[in-house]
Order: structure tokens, then C-alpha cells, then sequence
């Protein structure tokens, strides 16, 4: 009896660490491994609601919808991984998957990405959104100096045009802007762009442009009309000029060892879901723009000018030692390779 007795419990165990066994490797218990989602960890610096936001959560819905969950983004907004200064290199170590900053953060890799500050390089919305979509973009998304860094491009992101604002006088003309000082993105093509006008610069924090303008530590500054409304500048600026002077703008890029090693299958349903999340991206960019322009009119605290061709013709001409200074640097190749596509 204790024989038999004992012969059943080892036969109970066995089978209690065969269930257990099974239960591990994917049975009826837990997924396999293998059959667990790729994780794309998605990270970017503004808040959900923005475009950018949105965006990034509707390239999160159509990966799932594509890949049929094999795929999932995880999309971590507002700086909550990581803020402007650190994603980059969150980016190259691997330890997020994808980020969408300004494309001036990538200057560190490859200088030619300053030329979205170059002055009046782009002529009108037309002609920014065939440049987004031209092999000339592509050269600088798939460029060596970022794929040495593990880094890939894949589409570019809208922000906009900037215009200026300031609490002076209206800006008509090149000698509008002397004496004035205006708060600007870190950037030595911006210090040159104020400089040539004869005005003064000052790098601030996007997040503390509001209380510069508000105490006049700075008197203007540069922006997109969704910018300047979401942050209220109406409240602390009286005077703003269409100018269309420059551009912000954003570029998804990705670790690229991560993104080879995704199964070709999977890759190719994630760049269609981000092709579809860019359209609408670009869709929701313009038409907040223009609803931030007609906020910013109806306020009725700003005063509004646009530029006529003449005008616009003359403080773009008062730019042009920007471009002797970094024509170089940002390269003929892509300063003419832009103009061309008008």
C-alpha cells in the first residue's frame, strides 16, 4: 500500500509540473513568446491634443488595425519619457523606438537640417509640401550621417510658417525691425536671420516665451499661428506681420537596428499606417492654422498685417547675407535642390 500510495504521488507531481510546464511555454495558460506584440515605443514632447498628439495616437490605432495586434505603439506624450534634450539620444541608445521633434533637434547629426531657418526659403505651402514629399527630402531622412548614428527618417510632420509678433510697431520694412529683440529658438542662423535686420535675439524655452513677452525681457518673437494662439501670445503682443519667413517643422525618425530587424511583413503594414497618420497630420496642421488665424483676428488685441509681394520681396533681400554666411554649410545642393521644386 505505501508502495502504491507512493508511485501516486510522484505520478500527481509529474503531472502538476507538466501542467505548469505547458502553462509557461504558451498552452492554455499565457501567449507565447513569440506570439507577444512588437512594442514601438513612441515618444514625443507636446501634449495629446496637439497635432502632433493626435497624430501619433492615430498612428498607434492603424498599426494595431494593419499588423492585427501583432504590431503595438505606445505612444508617451508630453515629455513623459523623455523631454527635447534627451529624446535624441533616448533614440540612438535604443531605448525608445520612434520620435517626431523639430527638425532643428537634429542638427547635432547633420547641420543641412538648419535649413528650415533659412529666411524665405519656401516660398508658399505648395511648395513646403512638395519638398515633404521629393527625393529631396529623402536624402536628408536616409542620409549616411544619421544611418552612422542608427538613425533613420520616415516621413516629415507640419507645423507651419512662422510670422512675427512684437509690442513696438507694426514690421513693414528691414529698418522695422532695428532695436527690436526678439525671442528665438537656439540656433546660430536665427542669431544671423535678426541680426542682418538689425535686431537683437535672446534663446528662451518655449514653455517661458509667455513671461518673456509678458515683462518685456524680449519684444517679439517668431511663430506659427497655432503656436501663438495655443500659447496666447494675443495677450501679450499687439502687433503681428504675415510673413511666412521661415518654418517649423517636425520629422519622424526612427532606430534603425530596431526597424530592420522587424519582420518585413510588419514593417511594411507600420509604414502604412504612419503614411496614413501623415496625411492626417498634414490635414489637421492646416486647418488649425488657419482656425489659430482667425482666433488671433478676432481676439481684436492683435493688429494684423499682411505683407504685400514687394514688401515681402525687400525684408527677404535684407536676409540675404544669412545665406552667404551658411550657404556652405547648409549645402547649394539642397538650398537649390528646395527653389526647384516651385
Amino acid at each position: 500500500m505505501k508502495k502504491i500510495l507512493m508511485l501516486s504521488i510522484i505520478s500527481l507531481l509529474a503531472l502538476v509540473v507538466a501542467a505548469c510546464s505547458e502553462g509557461s511555454t504558451g498552452g492554455s495558460g499565457e501567449q507565447k513568446t513569440d506570439d507577444k506584440p512588437i512594442v514601438i515605443k513612441f515618444s514625443h514632447v507636446t501634449s495629446i491634443d496637439s497635432v502632433k498628439g493626435k497624430a501619433a495616437e492615430r498612428f498607434a490605432e492603424l498599426v494595431a488595425e494593419k499588423t492585427g495586434g501583432k504590431a503595438k505603439v505606445e505612444v508617451y506624450p508630453s515629455s513623459q519619457l523623455y523631454g527635447d534634450n534627451d529624446e535624441l539620444d533616448a533614440l540612438v541608445s535604443g531605448n525608445v523606438h520612434m520620435i517626431a521633434p523639430s527638425v532643428t533637434k537634429m542638427v547635432k547629426l547633420d547641420p543641412r537640417w538648419q535649413y528650415v531657418d533659412m529666411p524665405f526659403l519656401f516660398e508658399n505651402q505648395a511648395h513646403a509640401q512638395k519638398f515633404f514629399e521629393s527625393d529631396v527630402a529623402k536624402s536628408l531622412l536616409n542620409s549616411d550621417k544619421l544611418a552612422g548614428n542608427d538613425i533613420m527618417g520616415l516621413v516629415f510632420w507640419e507645423n507651419g510658417f512662422k510670422h512675427f509678433t512684437n509690442n513696438k510697431h507694426q514690421l513693414q520694412k528691414p529698418e522695422d525691425f532695428k532695436g527690436l529683440k526678439f525671442r528665438a529658438q537656439a540656433g546660430k542662423v536665427l542669431e544671423a536671420q535678426f541680426n542682418a535686420l538689425g535686431a537683437g535675439s535672446a534663446t528662451i524655452s518655449f514653455g517661458e516665451t509667455y513671461a518673456a513677452l509678458q515683462q518685456g525681457t524680449v519684444d517679439g518673437q517668431e511663430n506659427t499661428y497655432n503656436n501663438i494662439d495655443t500659447q496666447k501670445y494675443q495677450e501679450v503682443q499687439k502687433y503681428m506681420t504675415l510673413s511666412e519667413h521661415g518654418r517649423l517643422d517636425y520629422a519622424v525618425f526612427v532606430n534603425k537596428p530596431f526597424w530592420d530587424k522587424m519582420p518585413e511583413d510588419i514593417r511594411t503594414q507600420v509604414g502604412e499606417a504612419l503614411k496614413e497618420a501623415t496625411e492626417l497630420e498634414w490635414q489637421l496642421a492646416a486647418d488649425e492654422n488657419a482656425a489659430s488665424l482667425e482666433n488671433i483676428k478676432k481676439s481684436g488685441k492683435v493688429e494684423v498685417l499682411e505683407l504685400t509681394d514687394e514688401e515681402r520681396t525687400a525684408i527677404a533681400e535684407a536676409l540675404d547675407p544669412v545665406y552667404d554666411e551658411f550657404g556652405e554649410t547648409i549645402t547649394s545642393e539642397l538650398i537649390d535642390g528646395i527653389r526647384n521644386l516651385k
